[in-house]
């Protein structure tokens, strides 16, 4: 069978580490061809190599059987190459015209700008991905999925013949999943060649033909997808035999440390929340797109302060008005968007763990730097950060790493309840396993934990309670000894026996 895209023996190493041994990877016309691997096992090494933006340091790529003697962003487009990052990259001030249009139009010279011919372009494209987005849209008010389907939709435009998603589906709902599979299915169709990045490996069996293993720089091996299961698939990344990726240490819960009454905020959509979290106990708090869990999140650190209804701290009636509040009251917050608010990715390791903490470690306005080594050396062997040393940027490591430098911030506070919001979204299976170690650590330290998530194994494998909520409000709450996805579902889609005023009598412990 014919291959659009060939890579034979690839290494690249950058100083003394070796990024990538000796790749081999096919892909053919019309082939989903899923590659997975641990954060750190080369997949971005070898992406950025098939576009260009890196050289190998030996090796041979082949296009459509043509070997390609020094490639180049610019040569691997001319080639038929576009890339599609879990951060789209458009232009957030220019229409959906204009970003579909760069890289379509001839550059340079004065020439006429033919608008109407523009927007026909731009919606012809996009009504091939299934989309009837207005060309004349500027980017910025765009939803993530839609802002996927413009950057499809301009790979067309240039005629793409191999396209690179990666984790195209990590802040998509089920709807926006399955969308996006059927234009993933018609690009096959055309015989377009799709490169598919993921750690949703209960993903890939629905959307791909073969998977490819990385681990260490180097090919595990290469399966048709439909020989192998999600078990051998994370033998074949992580090299060891997971017994579970939820470590779940059973600790009998104490007191309780955090507790709401009818708790409200108009602007959060939070509407009479009323629950309690116990010291040593993980609260897992589930509910559709839209319900208030990350709005419940913000209002008890203060971000979006409540409108009425009480915050207790060990049985305390408190007000958290603003972040430093709720710092001092021994709350911390580790948010869903690491890249934004987790972390500082340009700062290093050691000024990002101590930021909460700067007045512990500074003097009429001089940073102890010895201090903030020793804090952050601590963490970085507690947690098992990997990082070359701590004063290496943060932007440097992985997405696994960068959650566990988010999480030690707020650690070195010292806090009493840790609110974790997707705490291991978009990192691979062994970074998982070892954030849901931690967890259970904490929480058998007498840390309460409340965890948000959208992965239903998660919050079933994870929790000691689950409280679900619908359209801002508590629509029950299960013992994790009872607790199974239907139920939850039911309960997220408002279907389940509870109603709000009981589920609120139900809450406290």
């Amino acid at each position: 069978m014919t291959t659009i895209l060939r890579l034979t023996g690839i290494s690249k190493s950058f100083g003394g580490v070796r990024a990538l041994r000796e790749v081999a990877f096919e892909l053919r016309p019309g082939e989903v061809h899923a590659l997975i691997g641990e954060n750190g096992a080369g997949k971005s090494t070898l992406i950025r190599i098939i576009t260009g933006a890196e050289a190998a340091d030996s090796g041979v790529i082949e296009i459509g059987g043509v070997v390609v003697e020094s490639n180049s962003p610019s040569r691997s487009r001319d080639l038929g190459i576009a890339a599609i990052y879990q951060q789209p990259a458009l232009f957030p001030d220019l229409s959906v015209a204009e970003n579909i249009a760069l890289g379509l139009e001839p550059n340079g010279g004065w020439r006429r700008v033919r608008w109407a011919e523009r927007r026909e372009r731009a919606r012809r494209l996009l009504r091939q991905v299934g989309s009837e987005i207005d060309p004349d849209r500027e980017v910025e008010g765009l939803s993530m999925p839609e802002q996927q389907l413009v950057e499809i939709a301009r790979a067309l435009g240039a005629e793409a013949r191999v396209l690179i998603l990666d984790e195209p589906t990590a802040s998509l709902s089920d709807h926006e999943v399955a969308r996006l599979f059927r234009v993933i299915r018609e690009l096959k169709a055309r015989g377009v060649g799709v490169v598919y990045i993921s750690h949703r490996l209960e993903e890939l069996p629905q959307i791909a033909d073969r998977v490819t293993a990385l681990r260490d720089g180097a090919v595990v091996g290469t399966r048709r997808m439909e020989e192998v299961r999600r078990a051998e698939l994370i033998r074949m990344m992580v090299g060891r035999e997971l017994s579970s990726v939820f470590p779940k240490i059973q600790v009998v819960p104490g007191d309780v440390v955090l507790e709401t009454r009818g708790l409200r905020c108009a602007a959060g959509g939070v509407e009479g929340v009323s629950l309690a979290v116990r010291r040593g106990e993980i609260l897992g708090l589930a509910g559709l797109v839209g319900a208030g869990r990350t709005e419940l999140a913000r209002v008890l650190f203060g971000l979006t302060p409540a409108d009425a209804g009480q915050i207790l701290i060990e049985g305390r009636e408190v007000s958290v008005e603003s972040p430093a509040q709720a710092v001092e009251l021994g709350i911390a917050y580790v948010p869903e968007d690491r890249r934004r608010h987790g972390a500082i990715l340009e700062m290093s390791v050691a000024a990002n763990i101590t930021l909460a903490t700067l007045g512990q470690i500074s003097r009429r306005g001089w940073i102890d730097r010895q201090r903030e080594r020793e804090i952050a050396g601590w963490f970085v062997r507690r947690l098992g950060i990997k990082a070359a040393a701590s004063s290496d940027p943060v932007g440097t490591l992985s997405g696994g790493n960068q959650q566990k430098v988010a999480l030690a911030r707020w650690l070195a506070a010292r806090p009493k309840v840790l609110i974790l919001d997707e705490p291991t979204q978009g990192v691979d299976v062994g970074a998982k396993a070892e954030i849901h170690r931690l967890m259970g650590e904490l929480a058998s330290e007498g840390l309460a934990i409340l965890m948000i998530s959208s992965e239903l194994p998660e919050v079933l494998g994870m929790s000691d309670r689950i409280a679900v909520l619908h359209r801002g409000r508590v629509a029950g709450v299960i013992e994790a000894g009872e607790a199974t996805q239907e139920a939850v579902v039911e309960l997220a889609l408002g279907h389940g026996p509870a109603v709000a005023e009981q589920a609120e009598e139900r809450t406290t412990p």
